[in-house]
């Protein structure tokens, strides 16, 4: 007998106890399977699909039944099933890549990265070809979605859907799998990944300083698509089943007549036939969802799923037809705008009705799309011009910034249609922050009386904001305010107190107090560079303040972080030198855009600027963040101080560099 074939046998024994021994870890640990697949997965496939598309990876992560080229090989002195029981953070050495778990989970990363990996020839705007193919498991008539989790969860989710798929995979195995940068790296390489190194780098600036935090955050039920809440997805189409599916065997008969179809609209018979039939389940007005009146009272989820439709024309199917068909395929005369990363695409199952009235001339009907879109149409009610359609991005609204819509544009001003929950509503002026609100007149419909706009240009003399206040059926004594930048949703302005002595950091609160309104009186005109970009929220942060040389006086140092639907953020450092006028603005002294500064994920900061003294003499002024022990200044002028401020005479076109020492190690250079 051949010497050669024992060593045969011997193989194909090894790859059946390798296969069995991995389909033993994938078993054991499939809930941390499922969770590390889930935190990679793109965040734009939406939560329902990342859920069922991260039990897909897992699932499919053994190979085929018969196939031996790509079954594991595991030594024998390898074979447990990986990690130990409960150990989401065990540490590289305790997972070698060459176990039966290390071996599953590297398929489940090289799966999960392919979900955002596109060949160069791919058309950019459809999903990586993985996203394409048909997996169980799937789920008919229902969403599914993990359990909501606070502000910190989302500020999380957030930060990591503004990376690309390495950089998620090297911040999840890192802290949920415990690797240390030499594993992370050699494990993303093993996955495909084109600059593991770089993921490594990137990832490790997500969530710091709190690095413990962000892992107990990712191990919470926001990261665990184990454990999910159910809706309803078509709950009030089901009626409709019968017919639907009378539909689909029309369409049946259209595609095997498709060349008389084809014939019949050269001559101009089926132009408009033909996306009726394609659309009727989503473009027929019957098929709208309608929230309950009184839901919103009686929901955790509290945002523009919890609307009910209100206006005068809710039961016009014409008008409701006409912006439905609008926004499957606009005609030329109609004028589109979106927000900054917002898609205009027809909606892929019913969408939700939200209003339908006249309002200012013109027929205006609101949509919401289940969670990621509000879309406005509006046709004038005489004369020839043409319809406007406006879309805008609303993941993961909330009481605040799911409080109102823009329903109608008028010259100066903007007429709201305000969330069902609100039970006050007042404007003032930022500008003016010693004078109390005026009443806010809202009709039985919602819609509020006009509301000035910021001017976009000249002057900036007043900045008119809304203050509403929430329902206390929904949450207690609950006011805040909102403004207008162009877009359909108004931005939700918040402010994060100066620190405390020894105090741990503070979080963004309402920016209704009188120090919230003083610091907002100087930084407003500022927020006019934001206009029209998709801006969620703006935050002024009082990160430092600082005493000034020569006297007693004090200055504040802000950090102004707008926060977009997308993610990304971009921040404006403000100096509030003393002013005679409480409305003097402030001097911006540097920026930076598509940034984690100045939020939870980049809680330090360091900026300097150039000022002058009342006896005429110039300084470099300086001020950190709480956690700045010491701030160094190099180049033109040298110096040094201990502590969060720092100041140092210099000629007034000096160029100083500075840098910043942190409490618990490491350095900060200023931002600029």
């Amino acid at each position: 007998m051949p010497i050669h074939q024992p060593q045969q046998r011997t193989d194909v024994r090894t790859d059946r106890t390798g296969v069995q021994q991995a389909e033993a870890a994938l078993v054991e640990h499939y809930p941390r399977l499922v969770r590390l697949a889930y935190v990679v997965l793109p965040p734009a496939l939406g939560r329902h699909r990342r859920v069922l598309t991260a039990h897909a990876v897992v699932q499919r992560a053994l190979p085929a039944a018969g196939s031996k080229a790509s079954s594991p090989r595991v030594p024998a002195q390898s074979r447990r099933t990986g990690a130990p029981e409960g150990a989401e953070g065990a540490s590289a050495d305790r997972n070698p890549p060459h176990s039966a778990y290390g071996w599953v989970r590297q398929r489940v990363l090289r799966a999960a990265l392919a979900h955002e990996r596109r060949p160069g020839w791919w058309p950019g705007r459809l999903p990586a070809p993985a996203a394409l193919r048909p997996a169980l498991p799937v789920v008919w008539g229902l969403r599914l979605f993990p359990r909501a989790g606070g502000v910190d969860e989302l500020a999380l989710d957030r930060a990591l859907s503004a990376v690309d798929g390495p950089v998620r995979a090297a911040f999840a195995l890192h802290l949920l799998e415990g690797l240390d940068e030499s594993g992370v790296r050699e494990l993303l390489a093993g996955a495909g990944a084109a600059d593991p190194a770089g993921a490594v780098r990137r990832a490790a600036r997500l969530g710091r300083p709190d690095r413990a935090g962000a892992q107990a955050l990712l191990r919470s039920g926001e990261f665990d698509p184990c454990t999910v809440q159910t809706r309803p997805s078509d709950l009030l189409r089901r009626r409709h089943r019968v017919r639907a599916a009378a539909v689909a065997a029309a369409l049946c008969v259209v595609a095997g007549g498709l060349a008389a179809a084809v014939e019949e609209g050269a001559r101009g018979g089926g132009e408009d036939r033909a996306p009726a039939g394609v659309f009727a389940p989503v473009l027929d007005p019957a098929e709208l969802m309608r929230t309950a009146a009184e839901r919103w009272a009686d929901t955790s989820r509290v945002d523009f799923t919890a609307w009910p439709a209100r206006g005068e024309r809710t039961d016009d199917g014409e008008l409701l037809g006409r912006a439905l068909r609008a926004w499957a395929g606009p005609p030329d005369s109609a004028r589109v705008s979106t927000t900054p990363g917002t898609v205009t695409v027809p909606p892929a199952q019913p969408p939700r009705l939200l209003f339908a009235g006249e309002v200012d001339g013109a027929a205006v009907v609101l949509f919401h799309d289940g969670g990621v879109r509000v879309v406005r149409y509006a046709e004038p009610l005489s004369g020839s011009g043409g319809a406007a359609l406006d879309f805008a991005r609303t993941d993961d609204a909330d009481v605040t910034t799911g409080a109102a819509v823009v329903v109608s544009r008028t010259g100066d001003g903007a007429r709201f249609l305000l969330a069902p929950w609100i039970d006050a509503s007042a404007t003032r002026d930022l500008l003016a922050p010693d004078t109390p609100g005026r009443p806010l007149e809202v009709g039985p419909d919602g819609v509020t009386a006009v509301v000035p706009r910021p001017a976009a240009g000249g002057a900036c003399e007043t900045w008119p904001v809304l203050r509403l206040r929430s329902s206390e059926r929904i949450v207690e004594k609950h006011a805040f305010l909102v403004t207008d930048l162009g877009d359909l949703t108004p931005v939700h302005l918040t402010y994060t107190p100066k620190p405390g002595r020894g105090a741990p950091a503070r979080q963004p609160r309402e920016a209704t107090s009188t120090e919230a309104l003083l610091a907002w009186a100087r930084t407003a005109c500022s927020l006019r560079t934001l206009a029209g970009s998709g801006v969620r929220s703006v935050n002024n942060w009082a990160f430092a303040e600082q005493k000034l040389p020569e006297g007693r006086a004090s200055a504040d140092w802000l950090c102004t972080r707008a926060d977009t639907w997308q993610g990304p953020g971009r921040v404006l450092v403000q100096f509030l030198a003393p002013a005679v006028s409480p409305t003097e603005p402030a001097a911006v002294v540097a920026g930076r855009d598509d940034t984690a500064l100045c939020s939870r994920f980049g809680q330090h900061v360091l900026a300097g600027t150039h000022w002058r003294a009342a006896s005429g003499r110039w300084y470099v002024l300086a001020a950190g963040s709480r956690a700045v022990t010491r701030i160094e200044a190099s180049g033109a002028v040298r110096g040094a101080a201990g502590g969060p401020t720092f100041a140092v005479r210099a000629p007034r076109d000096a160029d100083v560099e500075l840098t910043a020492s942190l409490r618990e190690g490491g350095t900060l250079t200023a931002v600029r």
